[in-house]
């Protein structure tokens, strides 16, 4: 029997096969009201001839002949114009035949976006933090996962001398264990840390002391830098805009760190304004990450773009990895492969973190997690992100701040590599933007 709603609580169930209905739009869609499925299993369904109806049996779209949907793949359903769904409305999905009920979702009102399910193809129906046709759904709170005491230490320390950075710094990336890197979104500026006793300090070499301004290629601009990674490619920035404007520019952008100037230009640019959601200037891209091209091969990682396994043959000049970059504005993520040799890119997966906005994004090597952080928005939270057996990164776990730390404005998250590791330990920095107490940088430990 379908599913009803009972004392206004919405109720699904699940039918025989791997298909289900991800998320819908019953209210102001384009180019109208949709339903979109998502295929859980290992292998491809044909759904030609499946029926969807809503609470009206005589309500009956069919899907046409020859649809298949991949191994996590998805199919967006324009329901519009056969039916229109309205505020007290069901879902309901059939097999060829229109008697065999797969799925069903039951609402009582219109969500503000989108009814979709938290985790993304698996959990329960919940209202998303953004419509995302096509792609993974954007859910909040950790993507429907519970949040569990912080994996490690619970004590935290000031990891900077008093003031040494003032406000704004942002993202970090370990090179190694003595070398840390860090950036400044106002004015932009990117530094080499190293270690100091129990502090973080700029080094003094290179013409790293007082760190060094960014700029865009052509020498001019300061970036509003927000995240940075260190990779095979060079040290990568993600950016919000030029500070000397007042609009978006999301760019992510690569520099030399070896170089000794005291400035620095930008060796590549991927302007990445078309392919991103149109954005406030201070809420585009804040996180970035690199995960090796070994990693995800080995995992199974799904490209979207090509609706197939990931294949890095098929993006020649990318180097050997993706990046994954948080926006801000959605908590969503998005990994690019970026064409090392000019401006060119492709999204190859879009990614829910769980969280209403991304603040910093860090690959663990040691475990295979992407983290996700988030600042004190959402009480200072961290999420790990896992390939699943559809091939796409799902929050596995969600962790509250260690409880001696305060809800600061913590906008860089970095782990110390895994040769770091003693007594089962070892290190994490957080960068406060604030730099509450006088103090940007805070040390703490997370179980090897």
């Amino acid at each position: 029997m379908v599913a009803l709603a009972l004392f206004g609580v919405p109720a699904a169930t699940a039918g025989p096969t791997d298909v289900r209905i991800n998320e819908i739009e019953s209210n102001g869609g384009s180019p109208g009201d949709w339903v979109e499925l998502v295929n859980t299993g290992s292998t491809a369904v044909s759904i030609a001839g499946w029926v969807v109806k809503d609470n009206d049996d005589s309500h009956v779209f069919t899907v046409a002949a020859g649809t298949s949907l991949a191994a996590g793949g998805r199919a967006v359903l324009d329901v519009d114009p056969v039916f229109g769904l309205g505020s007290a409305d069901s879902v309901r999905l059939y097999q060829a035949g229109g008697t065999s009920l797969v799925d069903s979702y039951t609402w009582t009102a219109h969500a503000t976006t989108t009814y979709g399910r938290c985790p993304d193809g698996s959990g329960a129906f919940a209202t998303t933090t953004a419509s995302t046709r096509g792609t993974a759904n954007s859910c909040a709170g950790g993507g429907g996962v519970t949040a569990t005491a912080w994996p490690g230490g619970t004590a935290v320390t000031v990891a900077d001398a008093a003031n040494a950075f003032g406000t704004n710094l942002s993202g970090l990336s370990f090179q190694s264990a003595g070398v840390l890197w860090a950036v400044k979104n106002g004015p932009g500026t990117l530094y080499r840390l190293v270690p100091s006793g129990a502090t973080w300090t700029p080094d003094t070499s290179g013409g790293w002391t007082s760190g060094k301004a960014l700029h865009y290629a052509n020498g001019t601009g300061d970036l509003d830098a927000e995240g940075v990674v260190v990779t095979p490619d060079g040290v990568v920035v993600a950016t919000e805009r030029d500070n000397n404007g007042s609009t978006s520019l999301p760019k992510i952008v690569r520099f030399d760190g070896s170089a000794t100037t005291t400035t620095l230009n930008a060796t590549a640019e991927w302007d990445l304004t078309a392919d991103l959601p149109a954005v406030a200037a201070n809420s585009g891209p804040e996180g970035i990450s690199w995960i090796p091209d070994s990693f995800l091969t080995a995992h199974g990682f799904h490209d979207e773009h090509a609706n197939a396994a990931y294949d890095p043959a098929s993006y020649p000049g990318h180097g050997s990895g993706l990046y994954f970059v948080g926006l801000e504005a959605n908590g969503t993520i998005y990994a690019y492969a970026l064409d090392q040799t000019g401006g060119g890119y492709t999204r190859i997966a879009t990614v829910p973190s769980g969280f209403p906005g991304v603040m910093d994004l860090e690959y663990e090597p040691g475990t295979g997690h992407l983290w996700a952080a988030c600042d004190d928005t959402c009480q200072g939270r961290t999420a790990t992100l896992d390939v699943n057996a559809q091939g796409q990164l799902a929050v596995t776990a969600l962790y509250e701040r260690p409880t001696g730390m305060s809800n600061y404005n913590n906008e860089g998250f970095a782990i110390a590599p895994q040769e770091t590791c003693a007594s089962g330990h070892k290190p994490v920095l957080w960068s406060d933007d604030g730099n509450d107490a006088s103090h940007a940088l805070r040390a703490g430990t997370l179980n090897c």
